[in-house]
């Protein structure tokens, strides 16, 4: 079987998952990329770009159905598309969906991109979202803005909709992390707190460092690995949290190295997130399969990922935090394992299988 993908934002997590989509399931794929930058142009323009590109391909070689990102506008491109190649399958991932993606300010979010990925779930055949949190906002997202429609019901456009979404986690390789954990050191040391997260305002930075300064005065003993993408425009709380915790730190940046992201990792012992947006959650995932015990809003994604004991509520960071590192719970690899290995690829790859292939 052989998939065309198109990805108009190929880079971070959207790349990772389609390395993992190649190389663990049994289909021939063939890639149609541009890179992750200016995502409002590439959910304008990424159809008509590759509307010419896929009929010229079609007539070339075989292909048996596209595979797209909720940054195609599949509703535009399946009608710039000739027959018979609009008639294939379509099936649409949603990493995220617009109506729930973060803006600074309610009142700047742009409906129309909400609307587009409206269009791109009735237009394809198939649609899967990264977790049950991201399909509900959506669904809520459509019928909010339904609601506000002045004079167009779309009857039965939520049945529709309901008849074709499914869940499917992104499966994580967890090989690296795997063998950087079985190094691991003894834990017989000062609790280390890892940050592993985008250096974006939507992670809610200022709550964790705040956290953290709390923490340093009233004594707590503890050290600080802080990883993660950053920006040219990043925070302001990084560079003050940098000086601040200077003495507590182990290590302050991204890494590109992704063996080296392991092996720091590995040396973590609570991984918290302070996130006001969460659609998977992959950095807590890999930082749990290090070894790490997670701390984690009671929100968003995370009720699915992990069970109620790792899970805090609003205003109890300090609280949950100071506790851990008090007395520290212990995570083995069994345990590691269990919470984690159903996000395989291992695991999950029967499931892609059955989605991609069942036309």
């Amino acid at each position: 079987m052989k998939i065309l993908v198109l990805e108009p934002y190929y880079g971070g997590s959207h790349k990772t998952f389609l390395d993992g989509l190649q190389f663990h399931l049994p289909f021939d794929f063939m890639l149609l990329t541009l890179p992750a930058r200016k995502w409002k142009w590439r959910m304008r323009l990424a159809a008509p770009f590759y509307a010419d590109k896929i009929t010229t391909l079609f007539n070339e070689t075989i292909i048996d159905a596209v595979f797209c990102s909720s940054f195609v506008d599949v509703a535009t491109l399946r009608s710039l598309l000739p027959a018979p190649v609009n008639q294939l399958p379509f099936y649409t991932y949603f990493h995220e969906n617009q109506f729930a993606y973060p803006v600074r300010k309610e009142d700047e979010r742009d409906f129309h991109f909400g609307l587009t990925n409206l269009t791109t779930v009735l237009a394809s055949d198939k649609v899967a979202f990264s977790t049950g949190y991201n399909m509900q906002t959506f669904l809520k997202g459509v019928e909010k803005i339904l609601k506000m429609c002045p004079d167009m019901k779309l009857e039965g456009v939520m049945k529709k909709i309901e008849a074709k979404v499914s869940i499917l986690n992104p499966g994580i390789d967890f090989s690296q992390i795997d063998n950087a954990a079985q190094s691991k050191r003894k834990s017989s040391r000062t609790p280390v707190i890892v940050w592993n997260h985008r250096w974006e305002h939507d992670k809610n930075p200022t709550d964790f460092f705040n956290t953290l300064f709390e923490l340093d005065a009233n004594a707590s003993d503890f050290r600080l690995i802080v990883l993660g993408q950053s920006f040219r425009r990043k925070p302001q709380i990084f560079s003050v949290a940098q000086d601040k915790l200077k003495h507590k730190i182990l290590h302050y940046g991204y890494v590109e190295s992704r063996d080296e992201y392991a092996r720091l990792l590995a040396q973590g012992d609570i991984v918290v997130s302070t996130a006001r947006h969460e659609f998977y959650g992959i950095s807590v995932i890999e930082a749990v399969r290090a070894g790490c015990i997670p701390l984690l809003p009671n929100s968003l994604s995370y009720p699915e990922l992990f069970p109620a004991q790792y899970l805090y509520k609003k205003g109890d960071l300090f609280n949950k935090l100071q506790k851990a590192l008090i007395n520290p719970d212990k995570i083995n690899d069994l345990h590691t394992k269990a919470l984690t290995s159903r996000f395989s690829w291992l695991v999950l790859r029967k499931k892609y299988i059955a989605w991609l292939g069942n036309g």
